[in-house]
């Protein structure tokens, strides 16, 4: 029979998929999908664990540059220096060619006299020996040395006395954190390493002119142009280890030994102020702005030892005649 058209055949199947067939293709999809996703995500902990290891290598290798700076940078310690000051010789920096260094005129004592007491070299030779301990952010320490630099110059000029400066930092946390009374300190020995010879004019400077209390005080490009109007030799290299700070840990340690003491000179004297002025051993209590009490002090004190010492020495018993 002849079937008309848009009729089947009854062995004919239509073109739609089974139920089994349907499942497998979605379970095929399914796999598929997964193994993405199982790809996707082995991907991110790869580039995760990548990063990682970049970022734990740079950490690991800025520690190691640091650490290694740390190591390489030695503690450095000044030149020129003895026992954590530096001796006076040469005051020609600050004294020019008409100007006299001329002791003070001391107030008239009930005597009359008006005459100021110099000290005077011993008979073996020695001459006072005077430690001044300093923090350039200290305005006794400025308050004596414009007090009494005249005398103290003319003294060393004549040989009556050795001054010692020590540069201490007993201040630091009283400029508003920039640390001025230890960066001042490390500042003076730069230039007693680099230009010993202008380490009197600098220190005087310091003192004469000094920023107040709870300021932040002078930076090391300022200290630096200070050292340079001075006129230090050298001047990169006072420039250079100012600017770099290469004596704060110094003038840290120099503060800390001389507050456990013994302070230079003396037995069991340590640091309790600044300024703190020891003479032969002596710590000198009087007033700070007094020349003549001042010199009134180093001339007992010359006296004392002076005497100390013939007392010492035994006098020669004269050999009996035969």
């Amino acid at each position: 029979m002849r079937l008309s058209r848009g009729t089947m055949s009854s062995d004919e199947t239509p073109n739609v998929p089974t139920t089994r067939n349907s499942r497998e293709a979605v379970r095929e999809k399914a796999q598929q999908v997964h193994a993405q996703q199982s790809r996707a995500r082995l991907m991110r902990r790869i580039i995760i664990g990548a990063v990682a290891v970049v970022a734990i290598g740079a950490i690991g290798t800025a520690v190691t540059m640091a650490v290694s700076a740390q190591v390489s940078k030695p503690q450095l310690t000044p030149g020129g220096m003895d026992e954590d000051g530096i001796r006076i010789t040469d005051i020609s920096a600050v004294a020019s060619s008409e100007e006299t260094l001329e002791t003070p005129a001391p107030t008239p004592s009930e005597a009359g006299s008006s005459e100021t007491p110099t000290p005077e070299p011993t008979a073996t030779g020695s001459s006072v020996d005077i430690h001044v301990y300093v923090d350039y952010l200290s305005p006794d320490a400025g308050e004596f040395e414009r007090a009494n630099a005249r005398l103290l110059a003319n003294w060393i000029t004549e040989g009556a006395a050795t001054v010692t400066y020590h540069p201490v930092a007993l201040l630091t946390a009283s400029s508003n954190g920039t640390k001025y009374s230890l960066r001042a300190a490390a500042a003076a020995a730069c230039v007693a390493t680099h230009s010993p010879e202008q380490f009197y004019a600098f220190n005087h400077d310091l003192l004469d002119d000094q920023p107040e209390v709870n300021t932040d005080g002078f930076s090391d490009v300022e200290l630096a142009d200070i050292a340079g109007a001075v006129g230090v030799d050298h001047v990169k290299s006072v420039r250079s280890c100012i600017e770099d700070q290469d004596f704060l840990n110094w003038a840290k340690d120099a503060t800390s030994r001389a507050l456990e003491g013994p302070l230079v000179g003396s037995e069991d004297l340590v640091l309790t102020s600044a300024p703190m002025i020891v003479i032969n051993g002596v710590a000198y209590v009087g007033a700070l702005d007094d020349p003549a009490e001042l010199s009134q002090f180093v001339f007992t004190v010359a006296n004392d030892a002076y005497y100390a010492e013939e007392t010492q020495t035994p006098t020669p018993t004269p050999t009996p005649a035969p």
